[in-house]
């Protein structure tokens, strides 16, 4: 791509209502004015070096074309180094061509840490830049739906950030008891509230408030939820550094099954792609919740009531990056052409746990083992070609559902294990809008 094109690079509405905005002020305003998610308008080539590269340099790469002419850029090396401090591993598995993407080797045990660690270290650049200096000195409030996974790893990476609170909105009783620890155990300026409903309504709640823009000149208000540039992007990165190692080694495009809920991890997957990255074939997981699995079969797009599942960080039945999916492409019939969706139950899930040991090697947690049982139906149609499964989280998160099944303890790597340790505590809430902007207000 042309130094040119690269300089003129924006960032749109996926509703097309809203200006093109700077790569700053769509990080800082994390929902587009028109309620859209911001896409870029125009997607960088990057051919970046595999060979010895670590996943920090690799990340720098594929991100540096986004923040041309931004107040990150001269930072952007440093930013990386820091969020993409630990690796992610491409870990054979048992089966010839199989591979399991590790990226739970985070301080939250989830994929979430990298993208988390890179925005709030990006907001907090714009911020130390003086990128909005009306309300510089102001705090500013990252609201964060979680299913489960991504509110902890926002609360570990805003953690007693200057001029920064979070506040994360979980459903209560739809997350594991590890993950809800792992939501109210921060204090400091971090406050979970255990909202009466569904992660459905808690990101609905959050995105009512993201676009009022008179609580937002009351209460300065930014987002980490995977409708936040600042989370695509760099989710990117991990994908890049997979398939370019791979493709070093075997000369071939390695192919990602992605377990997902709301989209933001699959479509990071395809943002990959489309630089010219050597990524093959997206496939996507998801639990019963199978909003997505209907539509790629060829109903029309309809959100469907949440489900309470085992994988309940995918527990969604209005996925937000579908906006960004659909842009992406002509129209439905393109999209339905360029990936598949395959909703894998409870039952099928306590069994891909059961045999994985013996069968796969490893012990997945219930999101990494949908992604494993369509790696097993691909084996099984005869696809021979090299697919990794994304593995989102550690199983020692979910405990109380992998342990019975595979016959001994697993054991929590040492960061999760610390937090733990510590007290936590969550504030009921009521799924309505008021409810939400009075906590907000009462800082």
């Amino acid at each position: 791509m042309s130094a040119q094109a690269i300089a003129s690079l924006g960032y749109a509405s996926t509703r097309g209502q809203a200006p093109v905005a700077g790569i700053d002020a769509a990080l800082v305003a994390g929902l587009a004015p028109d309620g859209g998610l911001y896409v870029p308008t125009v997607i960088p080539e990057v051919a970046p070096d595999a060979p010895g590269a670590s996943l920090a340099d690799t990340a720098t790469a594929v991100l540096a074309p986004y923040f041309v002419d931004s107040r990150l850029e001269d930072a952007l090396p440093s930013l990386c180094a820091q969020a993409f401090s630990f690796d992610a591993p491409l870990r054979p598995l048992a089966g010839a061509g199989d591979h399991l993407l590790e990226l739970f080797h985070g301080p939250t045990a989830a994929f979430k840490d990298y993208a988390a660690r890179f925005l709030a270290g990006a907001l907090s650049h714009l911020r130390e830049a003086g990128a909005r200096q009306d309300d510089a000195r102001a705090t500013t409030t990252i609201l964060v739906a979680t299913s489960g996974d991504t509110g902890a790893a926002v609360a570990a990476a805003f953690h007693r950030r200057e001029g920064f609170r979070v506040a994360i909105l979980y459903p209560d009783g739809r997350v594991s008891p590890r993950q809800a620890h792992g939501l109210g155990c921060w204090g400091d300026n971090v406050h979970a509230f255990r909202v009466d409903g569904s992660f459905d309504d808690c990101q609905r709640l959050a995105k009512q408030a993201l676009a009022d823009q008179a609580l937002r000149a009351r209460c300065p208000l930014g987002s980490a939820n995977s409708i936040s540039l600042g989370r695509l992007l760099p989710q990117a990165a991990y994908y890049a550094h997979a398939a370019l190692a791979h493709h070093a080694r075997h000369g071939q495009a390695l192919n990602f099954i992605v377990p997902t809920g709301n989209l933001g991890n699959a479509c990071a997957a395809v943002l990959a792609r489309r630089m010219g990255l050597p990524v093959g074939e997206v496939r996507l997981a998801t639990n019963a919740n199978d909003t997505l699995p209907r539509y790629f079969a060829g109903a029309d797009y309809a959100a469907q009531p949440t489900r309470a599942t085992l994988a309940n960080a995918m527990d969604v039945g209005a996925p937000s990056n579908f906006e960004r999916l659909r842009h992406w492409h002509a129209d439905d019939a393109s999209l339905r052409a360029a990936m598949t969706a395959t909703a894998v139950d409870d039952a099928t899930i306590r069994a891909t746990i059961a045999s994985a040991p013996a069968r796969h090697g490893v012990v997945p947690c219930p999101h990494t083992a949908t992604g494993l049982h369509l790696l097993e139906q691909i084996r099984a149609a005869g696809d021979d070609r090299p697919w990794a499964v994304v593995a989102t989280a550690h199983p020692a998160k979910f405990e109380t559902i992998v342990e019975p099944l595979v016959g001994h303890d697993v054991e929590p790597p040492p960061a999760l294990a610390e937090s733990l340790s510590r007290r936590a505590h969550a504030t009921p809430m009521a799924a309505t809008y008021s409810t939400l902007v009075e906590a907000l207000e009462a800082g």
